[in-house]
């Protein structure tokens, strides 16, 4: 049975499991290292506590047969400042790093910041299916525009994105990458 359900902080430690597998090198760019026990735990914390970029807050997670498959993160865009604030404080505290990371998100648009699957998982659909749930309750049933970015070497992602209603609408840099600003705008 496939299910869509809010996260808890109990979900912490396998949502950054799972977001591992699609930001693993931005966050060895914010903790200054790649040790991937350390970008574990730099998550972890994070997706425990609420109002940040990575909170259970903000984050939806895709269960099939009660096992966590994927998971997704979105928030609004005109929110950025505030909910990046405690990830740079973490940093600076924690890790001795002090990052200014380019805005990747803008106001007006719900940000999906993450969508990760587990590999045991992929090819089933399943990415369809968490953007289909996305556009359906935040474009469909709440008229709002979505946000995303995708990395300019990922053209099959940046395929999927387009099937799916969404248009390259500018470019932005994040960290040492960049990337496709894309958006899927609400009755389109």
């Amino acid at each position: 049975m496939k299910n869509f359900r809010k996260a808890t902080p109990n979900d912490a430690s396998i949502v950054a499991q799972l977001l591992m597998f699609s930001m693993q090198e931005i966050v060895f760019d914010f903790i200054g290292e790649k040790n991937s026990e350390k970008a574990i735990e730099f998550l972890t914390e994070l997706i425990k506590i609420e109002n940040n970029q990575y909170s259970y807050e903000n984050t939806w997670i895709y269960e099939i047969d009660d096992k966590i498959a994927g998971t997704c993160i979105l928030y609004d865009g005109a929110l950025l400042e505030i909910l990046r604030k405690p990830v740079l404080d973490l940093l600076a505290s924690q890790y001795n790093r002090n990052i200014n990371p380019q805005d990747e998100t803008e106001s007006g648009e719900i940000y999906i910041d993450n969508v990760a699957i587990f590999p045991e998982y992929r090819g089933k659909g399943i990415g369809s299916e968490i953007f289909q749930f996305i556009i359906d309750e935040f474009a469909i049933k709440q008229g709002k525009t979505l946000g995303l970015l995708v990395d300019f070497n990922n053209l099959r992602a940046k395929k999927l994105y387009e099937s799916l209603g969404f248009k390259v609408v500018g470019e932005k840099q994040l960290m040492s990458e960049n990337h496709f600003h894309m958006q899927l705008k609400k009755g389109s």
